[in-house]
């Protein structure tokens, strides 16, 4: 199984660090690239079923894809982050939650697993621990889309709330 840690990624990461938009993007789309390799044509199979299933809106068929994908290759984090993505668009906000612990037990770098746990945060009205997990992520890919934006906004939201 492709580990979540590689020296390429570790460079990635690195440039990431001082990336301005344009290069963070496309660093972006690389590590999502690199991450996505489970070092089996079969497990990168039922990974791409179920991102095409996702795709067509078919999520109880895309979680059974992801399912298997955990099944045959449990240390394969991107398995359990689709999964959790899944999930999460089924509304079953439990069970996306343990897969994004899982996947970040295998991937502690993983932003985009941050990125889902903050927004199922803010789903469950839980602003404060939306924020740390947006944090989180920033603080791993300092440019990511969308996220600076949410932070603004929970911080002015939990303002004068008790941390």
């Amino acid at each position: 199984m492709a580990m979540a840690q590689t020296d390429k990624l570790d460079s990635l990461f690195e440039e990431l660090k001082d990336a301005d938009a344009r290069a963070a993007s496309r660093i972006e789309r690389e590590i999502w690239n690199e991450w996505s390799k489970s070092g089996s044509p079969a497990m990168d199979l039922l990974l791409q079923r179920g991102r095409d299933a996702m795709a067509a809106g078919e999520t109880a068929a895309a979680i059974e894809h992801f399912t298997a994908l955990i099944d045959h290759a449990p240390e394969f984090a991107e398995g359990w982050n689709a999964r959790a993505t899944a999930y999460f668009v089924a509304g079953e906000f439990g069970p996306s939650v343990n897969d994004i612990a899982r996947t970040l037990t295998l991937n502690p770098r993983h932003f985009g697993a941050l990125s889902g746990l903050g927004m199922i945060f803010e789903q469950l009205e839980q602003p404060e621990k939306a924020l740390e997990a947006y944090e989180a992520a920033l603080a791993i890919h300092p440019r990511l889309q969308g996220l600076i934006e949410a932070v603004e906004r929970l911080e002015a939201e939990t303002a004068g709330t008790d941390l």
